[in-house]
């Protein structure tokens, strides 16, 4: 028992027969100027407390009402719109978040000299310690794409560093989709074999530029390949790239660190040496697939097991629905012996590639997928500029607002995602309403 509950007894009292007697605790109410003190453990000075019986505590009238919450209609609650603080990092006006990966986040800018849309990758180099190679690969990326110039590979704009901050900042072409995101959104994960054949087409463009200058990839999949606003595709994430020895007539690799379902049977059963320009070979074989099928050609429960079916097994047959072309394509791509797979001058003349496929009738292009769903695209910097050139006329809004807003009239509470889209529209409404004092936004 809590000793507070006690009361102190003296050495000529007697303690009752626990058996014969019972006792009842009252509540402890307050403190005050008592002869039974007893000490507290731990406190220097003696403490008091008064006991008092249920008529006592009835006489005090206490506020019963106190114990109980009030109702309140949810159409009553008032919330506060969040303040889009503008903020600068050198030229550069920085907005919402596009994405986040395991090496950092990547934010939409905007160059205020140029007003070119920009993404930006932001780095933290405490964060990049605790991964493994982490610096390495981001300063291999950043010599890679320095020397890198071609439409289907993304640019690199400028590299800014923090020292206070420990930050590294990659400002990079700006891009609205990622294929990953977009095949997670399509019906069955797939594309139609029409869209399929125009990112490949592209992807191979790439890939012969890359070759050509001496550099392999190693980590080519969907969530490495970016869409731009004209749906040129864009190979990014250089982090396990290499740079081949200019001088060398081989293509030899020693390290591959790419996903585990992207990876040739070589790299999974843990040869020291393999080709490097193969090795790209197979995981756009896997991508294609992927692409086309709405699987992989090998799966597992777990890394291991996946790693141990690359391997060992061959791999599994894509639909009869896919074709024969296509199917003959990834046959001849996804070889176990790497020196059987086709270079990509070689998959450039198979008929699959030459022959763009028809759109079947029922099929529809996938359309980029923005992670803001925001269809059109349009830019999050302007909110932040209108926040910071214009004050907010109505900075706080209730849930009738937003229902007003949404044009619904129902009674239930708002969700979280309905009250995200609800400020959105408001934003804009907002934005829409002072675009007219902006020179540039007048009419002539």
């Amino acid at each position: 028992m809590d000793p507070r509950m006690c009361r102190k007894i003296s050495s000529s009292e007697s303690l009752p027969d626990v058996d014969n007697e019972e006792f009842e605790v009252s509540n402890i109410i307050a403190p005050q100027e008592s002869e039974d003190n007893f000490l507290l453990e731990g406190s220097p000075e003696p403490q008091t407390v008064t006991w008092l019986d249920d008529d006592q505590i009835d006489d005090l009238n206490l506020d019963q009402t106190n114990l109980f919450f009030h109702r309140v209609d949810s159409a009553d609650i008032i919330y506060r719109s969040k303040k889009k603080k503008c903020k600068l990092v050198g030229k550069y006006v920085m907005g919402d978040i596009l994405g986040e990966g395991s090496y950092g986040k990547v934010k939409e800018m905007l160059d205020s000299e140029t007003l070119c849309r920009r993404a930006v990758k932001i780095l933290k180099k405490r964060k990049l310690r605790r991964i493994p190679n982490g610096e390495q690969n981001v300063q291999r990326e950043i010599q890679l794409l320095r020397i890198l110039r071609h439409k289907n590979v993304i640019e690199l704009v400028d590299v800014m560093y923090n020292d206070e901050k420990q930050k590294m900042y990659l400002v990079m072409e700006f891009c609205v989709g990622v294929l990953q995101d977009m095949l997670e959104s399509s019906p069955g994960k797939k594309f139609p074999q029409h869209q399929a054949h125009e990112y490949f087409t592209q992807l191979l463009d790439g890939l012969e530029y890359l070759h050509g200058q001496g550099v392999v990839h190693k980590d080519i999949k969907p969530g490495n390949l970016l869409l731009t606003l004209d749906q040129t595709l864009k190979i990014t994430d250089f982090g396990v790239a290499e740079a081949l020895d200019m001088f060398s007539p081989q293509d030899t690799c020693y390290t591959g660190q790419g996903s585990p379902a992207f990876q040739p049977p070589e790299i999974a059963n843990g040869a020291e040496t393999f080709s490097g320009t193969k090795v790209d070979i197979w995981s756009s074989g896997v991508t294609l697939y992927n692409m086309t099928t709405g699987r992989y050609p090998y799966e597992g429960d777990n890394v291991y097991r996946l790693l141990e079916a690359i391997g060992r097994a061959e791999p599994l047959p894509p639909p009869t629905c896919v074709g024969s072309s296509l199917s003959a394509l990834l046959g001849h791509m996804l070889k176990r012996d790497p020196d059987l797979r086709p270079s990509v001058q070689q998959i450039r003349r198979h008929d699959w590639v030459r022959s763009i496929p028809p759109l079947v009738p029922g099929e529809r292009i996938v359309q980029p997928r923005s992670r803001r769903s925001d269809e059109s695209h349009s830019s999050t910097v302007i909110p932040y500029l209108v926040e910071r050139h214009y004050v907010s006329a109505q900075e706080y809004f209730t849930e009738r607002d937003l229902r007003h807003e949404l044009g619904g009239g129902g009674s239930g509470s708002l969700s979280t995602a309905e009250l995200s889209e609800g400020e959105s529209a408001q934003g804009k409404r907002r934005w829409h309403s002072s675009c007219g004092r902006l020179p540039s936004c007048r009419l002539t």
